[in-house]
């Protein structure tokens, strides 16, 4: 049941991404809300599926309710205002979302085992959020670069 529910997740992250990288421009105010208001109507349908679940695999379901909520949000406020800051944030809010449901699925292990599966986590997150920070800075210096031109 994780594996599918994990499956859904990813499916729906990478749909999302491409639906709002789709678009480059700007959304009108109601645009932006509508699609705000059936990214909560979702989060909150998928909070509701986690409610069948028991122990640690509905904590796992509901960081990664809670994650795709997140990132689809940052997707949504990067199509909104897009630019190397708002990719910085999707990116950024993609690396949390995997660590808070990585943190989750470590929890079915025991002693050294669930420690070493935390700190892996750890190492990984930290590691997608400091590429994430340096493809900014990257991107930053590319558009500076361009406007000097």
């Amino acid at each position: 049941m994780k594996q599918i529910t994990s499956l859904a997740v990813a499916l729906c992250l990478g749909f999302a991404g491409s639906a709002f990288a789709a678009d480059n421009t700007a959304m009108s105010k109601d645009a932006y809300k509508s699609a705000k208001d059936r990214i909560e109507e979702q989060a909150k349908a998928d909070k509701k599926a986690c409610d069948a679940m028991k122990d640690n695999a509905r904590d796992v379901c509901k960081a990664e309710a809670k994650g795709k909520e997140k990132v689809a949000k940052a997707e949504l406020d990067a199509q909104n205002k897009p630019g190397a800051k708002a990719d910085e944030k999707v990116k950024l809010a993609k690396a949390d979302a995997d660590y808070d449901v990585a943190k989750e699925k470590c929890e079915d292990q025991k002693g050294a085992a669930q420690s070493a599966c935390k700190k892996e986590a750890k190492a990984v997150h930290d590691k997608v959020k400091a590429e994430a920070k340096a493809d900014a800075k990257a991107a930053d210096a590319k558009m500076d670069a361009k406007k000097k031109s």
